[in-house]
């Protein structure tokens, strides 16, 4: 079934788009979710399955739980945007903010995609994800500034863990995983996440 794109009114069909009429663009069609690339790409992603809805939920539960009790920061689910210091526009599936970099933005820059990168992020691979593509922004997270990373691939049941300055870490079928000292005491149980073998 066909589908259409409202567009701002002040497109002109160009590829190239401003901040501005790229957000609209996202406003627009609130049931889409749009990311943007470094090069000015557009990426429409399709809503995800039920499976891989449950899953993000249930990452983004145990975070917010975690975030409700320490109040350390702000975390944000798949809809949150972020402009990343590149310029890419970035939704990870979940991410967290430390407290004193969202107070430092201003009323107005809360309102639009948030202009960082999170300090933590997570990507769980979807059915229909490609792994080099999502490999590659792992890594340009933590070259925009995130202090911590987890590619969780429900299906393989692995997860790669990326920080600055190192190379990536492969956990083969990891029971949990510790947010280390970017989430302290934050622990997430991973076991509801992956696939029965």
């Amino acid at each position: 079934m066909d589908a259409a794109i409202t567009l701002p009114p002040t497109l002109q069909l160009s590829i190239d788009l401003t901040d501005e009429q790229f957000f609209l663009l996202c406003q627009n069609n609130g049931d889409l979710r749009f990311e943007r690339t470094a090069s000015g790409e557009i990426i429409i992603m399709p809503p995800t399955g039920g499976e891989t809805s449950n899953n993000n939920f249930e990452i983004a539960m145990q975070l917010g739980m975690w975030n409700k009790q320490t109040k350390l920061g702000k975390g944000f689910e798949s809809n949150g945007g972020f402009t990343l210091p590149n310029g890419a526009v970035r939704a990870p599936y979940a991410s967290w903010l430390k407290l004193e970099r969202w107070e430092a933005l201003t009323p107005q820059e809360r309102q639009k995609f948030l202009p960082l990168c999170p300090d933590f992020v997570v990507e769980l691979r979807s059915p229909t994800d490609s792994l080099k593509q999502t490999q590659l922004k792992m890594q340009e997270y933590i070259d925009n500034g995130a202090r911590l990373g987890w590619l969780i691939d429900p299906k393989t049941r692995r997860v790669e863990i990326y920080r600055p300055n190192q190379d990536v870490e492969l956990l083969e079928n990891p029971l949990a995983l510790s947010g280390e000292n970017v989430l302290p005491g934050f622990v997430l149980d991973i076991s509801s996440i992956f696939s029965p073998p």
